[in-house]
């Protein structure tokens, strides 16, 4: 049974080194692959105002962050929340710079250790899906997970709408009865020796024979006789 923790943040700008710093921060939790309905969610007072851009991106004003809690008041929330987890954020370097951050800033150790570990959704989706547009709008259009409402980027949004990514990024990655929730629940699989079996073997009939034939030679002139689908002539002799 593995705990996880979906989390993303909002930031004032892009850099914690000149002083950006986080304005939402949001996880919801995943147990034996299913969400729980658990999450954990906060609004900060940064102290300071968003770069434009920034603020194009999320859309939270400095009068609205005015009253929130700054990160010192919801570390020890936000941080018994996470812990001994396994932490799945999406480009994990650039959340991780800035909660790394806000910890030295109240002498606390590094965000990761504080979990079991961190795993980078944008990491796995660049392996499946090499050369492509791999942000959370085009992984969300790609696994078919609806997100027209995100107009805005929400930390608490964004990470309901990475943990269905997740989901479909490692699906067929664990057993069968990967949602089977208990032991209980569980197939019991019964091996069976499959020597005594006679599997019907048919063959090919002429027509479909020729049918193939006709497609190997549509192929050969599309590769330019590059095909893989005929032995070469150094491998006939290995028939």
């Amino acid at each position: 049974m593995t705990r996880q923790i979906v989390l993303d943040t909002e930031t004032t700008g892009l850099n914690p080194a000149s002083g950006d710093r986080i304005i939402e921060v949001a996880g919801v939790e995943l147990f034996n692959r299913r969400l729980t309905g658990k999450h954990y969610h906060a609004y900060l007072n940064p102290d300071r105002a968003s770069h434009p851009d920034a603020l194009k991106v999320h859309g939270l004003t400095e009068e609205f962050l005015a009253d929130k809690p700054r990160f010192e008041q919801i570390a020890d929330d936000l941080l018994e929340f996470v812990r001994d987890a396994e932490i799945i954020i999406h480009n994990a370097p650039f959340d991780c710079a800035f909660l790394d951050a806000e910890l030295e800033r109240l002498s606390r150790p590094a965000f990761k250790d504080h979990v079991a570990q961190i795993t980078d959704t944008l990491v796995m989706a660049k392996s499946q899906f090499p050369g492509k547009f791999n942000n959370l709008d085009a992984l969300c259009k790609r696994f078919g997970i609806d997100n027209a409402h995100r107009t805005l980027h929400g930390a608490l949004l964004d990470a309901e709408l990475l943990a269905e990514v997740y989901l479909s990024l490692t699906r067929g990655q664990d057993s069968l009865v990967i949602d089977l929730e208990t032991p209980q629940q569980q197939l019991n699989v019964t091996a069976h020796a499959l020597d005594g079996f006679d599997l019907p073997v048919a063959a090919a009939s002429t027509e479909e024979m020729a049918a193939h034939e006709s497609f190997l030679r549509l192929l050969d002139k599309k590769s330019n006789g590059k095909s893989i689908w005929r032995p070469r002539p150094d491998q006939e002799d290995a028939r």
